[in-house]
């Protein structure tokens, strides 16, 4: 989607918009969007369109998915969002799946950072290597 630079400045400014306290506040985005519909400026769908991205790639930023095989130990997982929530900060969210796929390991995803420690990706890169 190739958007100009007026767009890309007013979907920026409406995501700036959208932060109570450091956090996204649904009530604003809501009544930003209203706004936004009922005012209908030049290109606004293509802004609209562009404001939703960056809200996904937001959301994105502060959602964490731990891929495991089994199910971890309370204080392991404990730990590994304790470590999570340093980094990235405290309002991340985290999710634990079992993925009988990886074989062995873990997969850390936090937006677009990717740690993949499993037994899997270990074999797909030796793979790749030979």
């Amino acid at each position: 989607m190739k958007i100009n630079k007026e767009t890309r400045q007013l979907s920026k400014e409406l995501l700036r918009a959208s932060f109570v306290d450091g956090r996204l506040d649904n009530a604003r985005i809501g009544a930003l969007v209203t706004s936004l519909i009922q005012k209908k400026p030049r290109n606004y769908i293509k802004v609209l369109e562009a404001y939703q991205r960056l809200l996904r790639l937001e959301v994105e930023k502060r959602t964490a998915t731990i891929e495991t095989v089994t199910d971890l130990a309370p204080d392991a997982s404990a730990q590994i969002e304790a470590n999570l929530k340093r980094k990235y900060g405290g309002d991340l969210a985290t999710r634990f799946v079992v993925n009988k796929e990886l074989l062995g390991g873990m997969r850390i995803r936090v937006g677009s950072d990717v740690w993949d420690s499993s037994v899997r990706n270990r074999l797909h890169r030796l793979q790749q290597q030979l």
